[in-house]
């Protein structure tokens, strides 16, 4: 199964762009979900959601619909994976909320924090095992094959991206191929070329006759270049 979408739906910017004049807000994802069987988000990382409002996502998401969802920095910028378990506990309980509707989690680890093999896998030998696990790095040493090894070993996912200064190589790790593009032109914004699509399109087919499920998310948010990038990757698939 390959899935394709977009890192939020809750953008004022998308207004007139994706979402059509007048649509109530309440009306969004609906929108959305009417084309996309699939969302990242991003907002559990700054604010770890109430165990109600997961379920309200889930309660509006159609049959067949899943979430992906960003694990809170508390966790990986200011623990750094230590000590954070009472943490840990208490979102991956309300997160379940949205099962059946739950996807992948996403633990995008912070710049300027050099590889720690030790803490990562005593970190990876905690999650547990029903659910997805996917890792994003955004500092160099993590992208070596011995993390990946790690990784594998552990079923997590590898998340291939193309941030700013740090784009990550193609590859993946576990039951999973996770992609997050951030923008073609800058931090969040730009639109990708139908080439570069069509290999990513070539690459997640390959993942998936290897057994993979794939999940893509577009992050370029700015001028709904996001939409329309997700579309046009839909289409190359």
């Amino acid at each position: 199964m390959i899935r394709i979408g977009c890192s939020g739906w809750n953008y004022r910017h998308w207004q007139g762009l994706f979402y059509p004049e007048g649509l109530p807000v309440k009306r969004w994802f609906a929108h959305y979900a009417a084309h996309f069987d699939t969302v990242e988000i991003n907002a559990s990382f700054y604010r770890l959601p109430t165990a109600e409002t997961f379920a309200k996502w889930r309660d509006q998401a159609p049959p067949g619909f899943c979430y992906a969802v960003k694990a809170p920095r508390f966790i990986t910028h200011m623990r750094k994976l230590k000590d954070c378990e009472p943490g840990m506990a208490e979102f991956l309980t309300r997160a379940r909320h949205l099962q059946p509707a739950l996807g992948p989690i996403l633990y995008q680890l912070p710049p300027r924090w050099h590889f720690d093999r030790e803490r990562l896998q005593s970190f990876l030998a905690s999650l547990p095992k029903d659910l997805t696990h996917v890792f994003e790095f955004r500092e160099p040493s993590w992208l070596a094959d011995e993390v990946l090894a790690l990784l594998d070993e552990a079923d997590v996912g590898f998340c291939a991206h193309d941030f700013p200064g740090l784009a990550t190589q193609r590859a993946a790790t576990g039951p999973v191929a996770y992609v997050r593009f951030h923008g073609s032109s800058g931090k969040y914004w730009g639109r990708y070329p139908d080439d570069a699509l069509s290999e990513w399109a070539d690459w997640m087919r390959e993942q998936e006759a290897a057994g993979r499920t794939v999940w893509a998310y577009f992050n370029n948010d700015i001028h709904g270049h996001a939409i329309e990038d997700a579309m046009a990757l839909k289409r190359l698939v």
